[in-house]
């Protein structure tokens, strides 16, 4: 069996970087449902999980979040 390497938590910068969208843009398909949701790491502290955005990036055109924490 292959092991997949442990699912990491992206901050927003990293996000931005790696989907090419602008911060207006992500936080709007966040309320639309078309991009995963964030998780909360601390207090004042979210980022998104790798593996959501690599879900999101494989097909962004029909990605719809669920509500995976």
């Amino acid at each position: 069996m292959t092991e997949q390497p442990p699912d990491r938590i992206l901050r927003l910068n990293a996000v931005l970087n790696r989907t090419g969208l602008t911060r207006a843009t992500l936080y709007r398909k966040i309320q639309a449902g078309t991009f995963p949701k964030q998780v909360r790491i601390a207090t004042r502290c979210t980022g998104w999980r790798e593996s959501a955005i690599r879900e999101w990036m494989r097909n962004p055109m029909f990605y719809e979040a669920g509500d995976v924490s």
